[in-house]
């Protein structure tokens, strides 16, 4: 089976930048944190999406898919871009650059009895929802929505068709720089641009 780990990246990445980091270098560094940690994962083929923002094959890795979309597309629109190259699929939200590769591999191992899995932040949102291709038409909340696991298994048809993961964080504004654990390998792009 064909999985693939694509790392979404969109124009708003930004929006956690402290004061006095540029927020397209900061926005850029937790794409690319992102994109290492799928990168690095075996038996699944890493993917970058961009929904609006372009030049995303400098960061990639030899032999990396780039896909490019419109800015504003829908996370039904980027499994649906996906669905060529595999048969089932995590979307990850570029500002999770520390992100445990473990809790990817959770979603995989979730969608054994489930439609979805999804990976909550802690504020609402979702870090990665992971599902198998074609993604369900049912499913219309995207990483953004508020309370998108209630949501998703509001809309799902059935019981126990959305499952979910070990919570993680996602870098959405600047006081969310504090989750970052200096203990933790990786996110060596992010961690030099904010000691700069």
């Amino acid at each position: 089976m064909l999985r693939l780990a694509a790392v979404l990246v969109t124009p708003d990445l930004g929006g956690g930048a402290p004061p006095g980091v540029d927020p397209g270098e900061f926005s850029r560094a937790l794409a690319e944190d992102t994109y290492e940690i799928v990168a690095g994962l075996d038996l699944v083929e890493p993917v970058i999406v961009g929904a609006g923002v372009e030049g995303l094959h400098d960061i990639a890795w030899p032999g990396t898919r780039v896909v490019e979309l419109p800015h504003g597309a829908t996370l039904a629109e980027v499994f649906a871009a996906l669905r060529p190259y595999g048969e089932q699929a995590v979307v990850i939200s570029g500002d999770a650059p520390d992100l445990p590769p473990l809790l990817i591999g959770k979603l995989f191992r979730e969608l054994g009895r489930s439609a979805l899995a999804v990976t909550p932040a802690e504020d609402g949102t979702a870090v990665a929802v992971a599902a198998h291709l074609p993604y369900p038409d049912w499913a219309t909340a995207g990483l953004d929505t508020p309370g998108v696991v209630a949501r998703l298994r509001a809309e799902a048809p059935g019981p126990r068709m959305v499952a979910t993961a070990p919570g993680w964080h996602r870098l959405r504004t600047p006081a969310d720089l504090v989750r970052l654990d200096p203990g933790l390998e990786g996110w060596d792009n992010t961690r030099a641009l904010l000691s700069a």
